[in-house]
């Protein structure tokens, strides 16, 4: 079978230079991401806001009436060649955000589906999620997660569908989980 995979040409080649001026330089320090791993292991159960990903990444959820917002610092281990936030820790916490919020309202419930929406590139610093409920009904519920940057910017949001489990009640969390 013949190889289809595209090959480098001397355009491509003679690209490289352009290209790793678009890429953002950065360290990561490999003694601050061992210390996040070593205290997720350390520190994670199987619970809402536990998780070894939240713990790893430094989510800290906080509950109000109707909301349930993460916040965390963008660190340098979750940047993408480009030195900006990846997508796939914005829809990690996006869904994290929607979910726990459905948990803490109403308990146990699945993604059906999630549409994420990215406006801007997001920078190291501090990041906000802010999930709300925008209907319930009877077994399913819709959901969206607005994602702000450290300069208080949209730079994402997520709408989601979700199916409550057929025993759905509130499961009271702690206010803010860590």
């Amino acid at each position: 079978m013949k190889n289809t995979l595209p090959t480098a040409t001397p355009t491509d080649a003679n690209n490289t230079e352009s290209r790793s001026n678009r890429l953002r330089d950065y360290e990561i320090d490999p003694v601050a991401v061992r210390a996040a791993c070593e205290n997720a292991l350390e520190t994670w159960r199987p619970a809402m806001g536990e998780f070894f990903l939240a713990r790893f990444l430094g989510l800290a959820l906080r509950y109000d009436d109707q909301h349930c917002t993460i916040d965390f610092d963008v660190a340098d281990f979750m940047l993408n060649p480009k030195g900006t936030l990846h997508g796939g820790i914005i829809a990690l916490t996006l869904d994290t955000s929607m979910g726990h919020l459905l948990s803490h309202l109403y308990g146990t419930a699945s993604t059906l589906e999630m549409k994420v929406q990215y406006l801007r590139a997001v920078a190291p610093g501090p990041a906000k999620v802010v999930a709300s409920v925008l209907k319930k009904g009877h077994s399913v519920c819709f959901l969206q997660a607005d994602f702000y940057d450290s300069s208080g910017e949209m730079a994402a949001f997520a709408t989601s569908t979700w199916k409550l489990s057929a025993r759905h009640n509130p499961q009271p969390l702690p206010a803010t989980a860590s």
